[in-house]
């Protein structure tokens, strides 16, 4: 049966470091973000399923969401993805390094999907080959966080560099989401909008540029909408918070709802995430009254 969203990715294994000496480990990634974020979510509106790989001796976060409800299907890895992710005082500054990597995406493995949407949790540069993203394109619409594409790995730490195949890659991408770093990487342009316009005119249907605490802005068929972010109560780990933001978009948009609807949606569940370590755990309910609430303040 097709799927209205079908995440595709590697669960890790992550060391997070928070300012000033807060560290805790735990499962990450963008499908385990994403994925436990949906489940709490209104599964009746949505149908849902992820797949993932990761190395046999660490399926307990697997058998985790399974209890939960979450449909997998799991390909087996030699190794599991281990992140290590160390904040500063300002939670959109972050140091990375990557200890293990997992077996990137085949073709074979991943013949069988289609969805309304196909998310791709990239998280290093090699995760999915051209031939696999060119097929799932023809799969679903097709969304992809560019971060891992832009990161490559040298004797563990991470550095920042262009993706060598965007320009043809982009032209099978329906959403892209990207930071202002990212933005920058990719385009040369340092301003926000004409990063944006660039990335649409390489092929991008609907760009997703998120800003962290200063919102994000959305360019679809030629039109920008600037969305808010929303105060959160407390900032105590951003760590997926943009998956929680992508989540958010397109669990809105799968419904029909409008762009900029599904975008503030997207900034008010990834505020809630925001305010605790692992992924987001609020409700519907609480995302939409956090955007009530900053509208009624607005108007006030």
């Amino acid at each position: 049966m097709k799927k209205d969203i079908v995440c595709i990715g590697h669960i890790t294994k992550d060391k997070i470091v928070t300012f000033p000496h807060h560290e805790v480990y735990m499962p990450g990634g963008t499908s385990y973000y994403f994925s436990w974020g949906i489940s709490h979510l209104n599964q009746e509106k949505v149908s849902y399923q992820l797949v993932t790989s990761l190395a046999e001796e660490d399926m307990k976060a697997v058998e985790d969401m399974r209890q939960a409800g979450i449909e997998i299907s799991v390909i087996p890895s030699r190794r599991t993805v281990f992140f290590e992710n160390i904040y500063g005082e300002n939670m959109n500054d972050r140091q990375q390094r990557v200890r293990a990597k997992a077996d990137p995406f085949s073709l074979e493995t991943i013949r069988d999907i289609e969805a309304k949407y196909i998310v791709l949790g990239s998280l290093l540069a090699d995760d999915f080959p051209m031939e696999v993203l060119k097929y799932l394109s023809t799969r679903g619409m097709l969304v992809v966080d560019a971060q891992g594409y832009l990161r490559e790995v040298r004797h563990e730490e991470v550095f920042a560099v262009d993706w060598k195949d965007k320009l043809e890659a982009l032209q099978y991408i329906d959403i892209l989401k990207v930071n202002e770093h990212e933005a920058a990487v990719l385009t040369g342009k340092e301003d926000l909008r004409e990063a944006c316009l660039q990335l649409a005119e390489w092929g991008v249907k609907e760009v997703l540029l998120t800003l962290g605490s200063y919102g994000s802005l959305v360019l679809a068929d030629g039109t920008f909408y600037e969305i808010p972010a929303y105060q959160p109560h407390q900032a105590k780990d951003a760590t997926g918070c943009g998956d929680t933001y992508v989540m958010g978009y397109v669990y809105k948009r799968v419904q029909g709802a409008s762009i900029p609807e599904a975008a503030c949606f997207a900034a008010s569940v990834a505020t809630i995430k925001l305010e605790s370590s692992g992924p987001f755990s609020g409700t519907e309910d609480e995302a939409q009254a956090r955007i009530d609430e900053a509208r009624s303040l607005f108007q006030a």
